[in-house]
């Protein structure tokens, strides 16, 4: 079943002053729904659910209208969000972008143990921290769970360290970009040689490798050929070779 939008409280044009609810169903996903609310100059927005690439069309559709239509920015409420994956924090990297354009703000105001996580671990924490939480003083309002305590170990960067942060940024935005590339030519491995998912990613490791080609590359030369012709010679026999190696580890 593809997916479907339902807007409850708006009308067909999207977002009014009142709240929206958006949910988005799916057979290969749990629903999400997403509840807009103004906030003064700037829009509440509530996320519940599971933020991955099935959800990533609808959170950034809505992300980007309550943006627009705020005077100041978004303040994000990720308390209910049961899993979030790179494809959304990658939404809300391109937010967050689309707002410093705009003069406006993005902030994280309250999250679940996954979200706040997976912004530790890939120290974007800082870029969605309200101003409250810069230097050593406490935030006014509530923050809800779990996302005060990831924020205290952080103390005023110097310029350095901000300049390696934006740069850890830009290679994972890159990374998110190219992945689906990567995880497609994967499921074509699979498909075409049989492979296990696992024995799919050595393939494709293994060439790159080889070939000294970057993986990425590698990956979009490979879906290419669904519409462009065969590979080049050396890099089909590279294929063949380790497609054949890791079909006798497996035997």
């Amino acid at each position: 079943m593809p997916d479907h939008f339902e807007l409850a409280q708006a009308p067909a044009g999207g977002i009014v002053n009142g709240a929206a609810r958006v949910a988005v169903s799916s057979s290969s996903s749990p629903p999400v729904e997403i509840t807009v609310r103004p906030a003064g100059g700037r829009r509440l927005v509530v996320v519940t659910g599971e933020l991955d690439i099935h959800a990533d069309h609808l959170l950034y559709g809505t992300l980007r209208e309550a943006l627009d239509r705020s005077q100041s920015g978004v303040d994000l409420d990720l308390s209910k969000v049961d899993f979030c994956d790179c494809s959304g924090l990658n939404v809300l990297l391109r937010v967050r972008q689309r707002a410093l354009k705009q003069g406006k703000t993005v902030t994280v105001h309250a999250a679940s143990t996954p979200v706040g996580r997976l912004l530790d671990t890939t120290h974007t924490l800082l870029l969605f921290a309200s101003p409250d939480y810069v230097g050593d003083t406490a935030p006014a309002q509530n923050t809800g769970p779990d996302i005060a305590p990831h924020f205290a170990q952080y103390q005023v960067l110097p310029e350095d360290a901000v300049q390696d942060l934006i740069a850890e940024v830009i290679q994972l935005r890159r990374a998110m970009q190219t992945r689906p590339d990567i995880d497609m030519a994967r499921g074509l491995l699979m498909a075409s040689f049989s492979l296990s998912a696992e024995d799919a990613w050595s393939v494709l490791v293994e060439v790159s490798q080889r070939t000294n080609t970057k993986l990425h590359q590698l990956a979009k030369d490979l879906l290419d050929t669904i519409s462009e012709g065969p590979l080049p010679v050396p890099l089909q026999q590279q294929l063949a070779a380790a497609v054949e190696a890791v079909t006798h580890r497996a035997a």
